[in-house]
């Protein structure tokens, strides 16, 4: 580790590989979907990557690997949770070009309305709504890449949304 924060490639090379089993292990532990545990050891190792120079060489190196593995994987079991409660699931072929069997012409009808309500809206709400609620991005990330304060961003998705209700329940007409 020493090595590592000193500069040598080699050394630093060496850590993330020694260091990847440990991760895993930690990950798999929390996390059950595979996917999610792999997701979680790439973000460990991007936090190891940005907090290296604050390492102390003085305290054992495997507590430091491991804490960080856990917080990765507890974001990601906050993330699924935070989105478990917003998402429906859908089958994996469920946008194909053609109307999937059994499609009314009220359910594309109602694809169609969504879509011009969204084209609709102002062109910051229009921003906002995608970076923030589509997209998913941090509010930091997602005001940084809109031009928006963080507020600014939070109030355009917040009357973005309430337009969309509005709109589609028929109470404002364009």
């Amino acid at each position: 580790m020493a090595a590592a924060q000193a500069g040598d490639a080699r050394a630093y090379d060496r850590l993330l590989r020694d260091c990847l089993p440990l991760l895993r292990a930690v990950a798999r532990r929390r996390l059950r979907d595979p996917q999610d545990a792999e997701d979680a050891v790439q973000d460990a190792l991007l936090t190891i990557h940005r907090t290296l120079a604050a390492y102390d060489p003085s305290r054992p190196l495997r507590p430091w690997i491991v804490a960080i593995a856990e917080r990765r994987s507890i974001d990601r079991l906050r993330r699924r949770s935070r989105g478990a409660g917003r998402e429906t699931p859908i089958d994996d072929h469920a946008e194909t070009l053609a109307a999937p069997a059994g499609e009314t012409g009220e359910t594309r009808i109602a694809g169609g309305q969504l879509r011009e309500a969204v084209a609709a809206l102002p062109a910051s709400q229009r921003t906002a709504l995608r970076l923030a609620k589509l997209e998913d991005l941090p509010l930091a990330e997602a005001a940084r890449r809109s031009g928006l304060s963080v507020g600014a961003l939070k109030i355009a998705t917040h009357r973005a949304l309430k337009a969309l209700r509005r709109r589609l329940a028929g109470e404002d007409t364009p």
